[in-house]
């Protein structure tokens, strides 16, 4: 091949086309940084208060029928906590008591009724397990 082949010239053109050499691409931009406005920082707010009136949770479970629900309302100037299992159970009343007794009430109750339900599970789980176990060890499938 010599120099003027028409050959070398096409791939020339192509490779300089596919792969620009470094003073012909554009150069790259800098990262512009998010302009934050200039000032003192907001302040920030405490969350609002829990609306006593209506505060309600659900127990843990697989069935309405057997969950549990708690309920604040307000009577008379107090806060009573109404406790059912189930839809259409009467409620065990606990009252008359401050705001922020009856949502601390609401919030144990609850909280501990999904301790306990998580506890229940596991020890089913366990032995479930262990019996699938034996019966395993047994030769039975």
């Amino acid at each position: 091949m010599t120099q003027s082949d028409p050959t070398d010239n096409a791939l020339a053109t192509i490779a300089s086309i596919l792969d620009p050499p470094e003073s012909r691409r554009e150069p790259e931009k800098p990262a512009v940084a998010a302009q934050k406005p200039v000032g003192p920082p907001p302040i920030p707010t405490p969350p609002p208060p829990i609306e006593a009136h209506g505060y309600c949770k659900f127990g843990p479970g697989p069935m309405t029928a057997i969950r549990f629900k708690w309920t604040v309302r307000l009577d008379n100037g107090g806060y009573y906590v109404d406790e059912t299992i189930g839809e259409n159970s009467t409620p065990i009343v606990t009252g008359p008591m401050s705001r922020e007794a009856a949502i601390q009430m609401v919030d144990d109750r609850e909280s501990d009724a999904r301790r306990r339900f998580e506890q229940l599970k596991s020890e089913m789980a366990g032995r479930n397990a262990a019996a699938n176990l034996a019966r395993k060890d047994n030769g039975e499938a």
